[in-house]
């Protein structure tokens, strides 16, 4: 019993539920919201579902009905959340310069000691 509370209450399993809840919720206001545009789309076009256009007998429509809700929800999560995510990240968690660890700078240093006594001289440090 133990080992399934550990899993269960475990901080990943957690923050992935709440994660997945959130989604689905996030999805029904992007699916409300492209249904809203292709309303609108409508309106200007005079019908928001394009599955019955068959130009010369092609069955265009539903896929041109599926481009523009795949736009409209592209451009949601690009605007709603990637962009105010990135802003967000960037602001409270700036990225640290990169810096040579210990062993690293060690290596380095042995390296052009190596090429020095070989009588080259050493790279220039990146």
């Amino acid at each position: 019993m133990k080992g399934f509370r550990d899993f269960v209450l475990r901080g990943n399993l957690v923050e992935l539920a709440i994660a997945f809840i959130m989604a689905l919720a996030f999805a029904a206001v992007v699916t409300a919201f492209t249904a809203m545009i292709l309303a609108i789309i409508g309106k200007a076009g005079g019908s928001a579902d394009f599955s019955q256009y068959q130009p010369d007998g092609i069955p265009v429509g539903v896929f041109l009905t599926a481009l523009i809700a795949f736009l409209i929800l592209a451009a949601v999560v690009y605007f709603l959340v990637y962009l105010p995510y990135q802003k967000a990240r960037d602001k409270y968690f700036p990225a640290s310069e990169p810096h040579a660890t210990e062993d690293i700078a060690l290596l380095t240093q042995i390296r052009d000691l190596l090429q020095q006594q070989r009588g080259g001289t050493p790279p220039p440090v990146v």
